[in-house]
């Protein structure tokens, strides 16, 4: 069965990146080991902070853009509900 998962990134600023992936733990290890030139990599947001698990593709690129289009306000909120203190979630990658 597909997996795929909404994802947001942070530093240690909390600049906030948010993204949709089918492989979670590469696409982690990407980020940390600043694989793609860009946002992520200018800005080393590389902490995994918050992520959703979706079995149809549709419905994660549905929450991805949901997601994208909110204020920073609601995304921190979105965060902290789970990860109150902002922890990486993939320390361990």
């Amino acid at each position: 069965m597909a997996r795929y998962y909404v994802y947001i990134m942070s530093n240690i600023s909390k600049m906030i990146y948010t993204g949709m992936t089918n492989s979670l733990t590469r696409r982690v290890r990407e980020h940390k080991e600043k694989v793609n030139e860009g946002f992520t990599k200018r800005y080393n947001i590389h902490r995994l902070v918050y992520y959703e698990e979706f079995q149809d593709v549709r419905e994660a690129i549905a929450r991805e853009k949901e997601i994208k289009g909110w204020r920073r306000e609601k995304k921190v909120a979105l965060i902290e509900k789970v990860n109150p203190k902002w922890k990486d979630l993939a320390a361990n990658e």
